[in-house]
């Protein structure tokens, strides 16, 4: 079953998260994002009318939930299964994008924001972690790893691949992530009992 056509209003939010890994918020322009998505400007504002506040909450949104359905579905093979998704999404996303695309949901999360009020987009970047957090600690008490230990693991686990994709995209070279790889795997499958497998 192929999936359906994306309407014009996610086509403009995919083509925002896309500009907010390359870009980060406050390069993000409501006209450049437009452009970038194939879309008429006025549709942007039609579907957006609260503007470049709205569309980048939803951007980010959009982003974390992918990530999300991407690491739920491969936490059914286990945590270890699970991490080895979860690294190569990124290392794809990395090599494919030619170092130029991170993740939006960390763009989003360490620039400062533009106005004295905290932007829906922050709030939407924190739960976008909380979530990843939240599936990788399940994954791991599913597994006989102590919930304490598991929520550190799963903390751990978002920083050190998060932190890894910037490094990478400065770098120019999948060499952090590839580290973090091997030491997240070790870590987890101590956790989980897996030994030297997985």
């Amino acid at each position: 079953m192929s999936e359906k056509e994306p309407s014009p209003r996610e086509k403009i939010v995919a083509g925002a998260a896309d500009m907010l890994g390359r870009r980060g918020l406050n390069a993000t322009s409501i006209r450049e994002t437009a452009k970038h998505a194939g879309a008429p400007l006025g549709s942007t504002y039609h579907y957006f009318p609260d503007g470049k506040a709205q569309l980048a909450a939803e951007a980010v949104r959009y982003a974390g939930g992918r990530v999300a359905a991407g690491l739920e579905r491969a936490l059914r093979q286990g945590p270890v299964a699970g991490l080895g998704a979860y690294l190569d999404l990124w290392r794809t996303i990395i090599v494919d994008g030619d170092y130029r695309v991170g993740c939006p949901v960390l763009a989003v999360a360490i620039e400062e924001p533009g106005s004295g009020e905290r932007p829906a987009a922050l709030d939407a970047a924190a739960e976008a972690f909380d979530t990843w957090q939240s599936l990788l600690a399940a994954s791991l008490r599913e597994h006989r790893t102590p919930p304490e230990q598991a929520a550190q693991l799963a903390a751990l686990t978002v920083a050190a691949v998060e932190g890894a994709v910037a490094m990478c995209r400065a770098q120019r070279s999948t060499a952090a992530l590839d580290a973090v790889d091997a030491q997240l795997h070790a870590l987890l499958r101590t956790a989980t009992g897996e030994g030297a497998a997985g």
